[in-house]
């Protein structure tokens, strides 16, 4: 009988000892990881109201100098030019302090491949607004930390709320898609899609050539027009039209490329014109 009290007694002991380590382990634990804050992976969306979107790893590298590793905490964006009050702003001032914006909108690249992706980021105009437009201001130019730069008319940007972006497919940009802030200039080609943007300064130069621009490439940049040829006077010209503005003349550039296109279709012609073939009477 004593036996079987002292086992009991035991066993009620052991399950005490049990019950307590188990009781304050988790308050242990718990001590020991309430200060830590633990970042999880990001997961990048794929679809997004019924649209499948392309991975944000889908993007051709292709940039003039590779991608751009920007630290966010030296980062400042300039809002300069034409405006009433020039404007220093950090990365956290413009992810905090603007409102959000989300859009899918498909990249198209003169190089024959495109991607569709949610953006999220801030409207161009807000920061263009806080800095206060100048009435002269028409063009925007925008500046890269690669030297990169690109220009789109004022309007354009005001009229279609073109986002800033600074989040892809519901994650952060990596360095290689642009970050901090790539501009997402939907309905325009991919070398408007400007990426690491450390300035934007309003100007009235209607004729500023961004890096392309000035190789060549369309000013206006618009989808419904070549990227490359005489898409940069027909563009402008659009735009000016659009805008009540004086329509340029004739853009020199053009006058030898057709010289030169006219007298090879001459040469070609006189090369398929049958020969005369000689006879007694001629």
């Amino acid at each position: 009988m004593h036996r079987k009290k002292a086992l009991i007694i035991e066993l009620l002991l052991v399950g005490l000892v049990i019950s307590v380590v188990l009781t304050n382990s988790p308050i242990a634990i718990s001590a020991e990881t309430a200060d830590e804050t633990k970042t999880l992976e990001s997961v990048e969306i794929r679809e997004y109201e019924g649209i499948d979107l392309s991975s944000i790893t889908a993007f051709k590298e292709n940039s003039i100098k590779g991608p751009q590793y920007i630290d966010a905490e030296n980062y400042t964006l300039t809002v300069s030019g034409l405006v009433n009050n020039k404007l220093e702003l950090t990365y956290d001032e413009i992810v905090n302090s603007y409102r959000r914006f989300e859009k899918v909108v498909t990249l198209q690249c003169v190089e024959g491949w495109s991607v569709t992706i949610l953006w999220e980021g801030v409207l161009v105009k807000d920061l263009i607004k806080a800095a206060g437009v100048d009435p002269n201001a028409f063009m925007v130019i925008f500046y890269a930390y690669d030297g990169y730069s690109t220009s789109m008319p004022l309007q354009y940007l005001i009229d279609n709320d073109i986002i800033m972006a600074y989040k892809m497919n519901g994650v952060v940009l990596p360095p290689e898609r642009g970050y901090p802030f790539q501009l997402v200039a939907e309905s325009k080609w991919g070398y408007k899609w400007i990426k690491w943007i450390t300035e934007i300064e309003l100007s009235d130069n209607k004729e500023y050539l961004g890096y392309w621009e000035s190789r060549g490439y369309s000013n206006y940049g618009g989808l419904e027009e070549p990227f490359f040829g005489p898409g940069p006077y027909y563009g402008i010209w659009l735009m000016q039209i659009a805008h009540a503005e004086t329509i340029p003349e004739f853009p020199s550039w053009i006058i030898l490329p057709l010289f030169v296109m006219a007298t090879l279709a001459v040469i070609m012609y006189k090369k398929r014109l049958p020969k005369k073939r000689c006879t007694g009477s001629d």
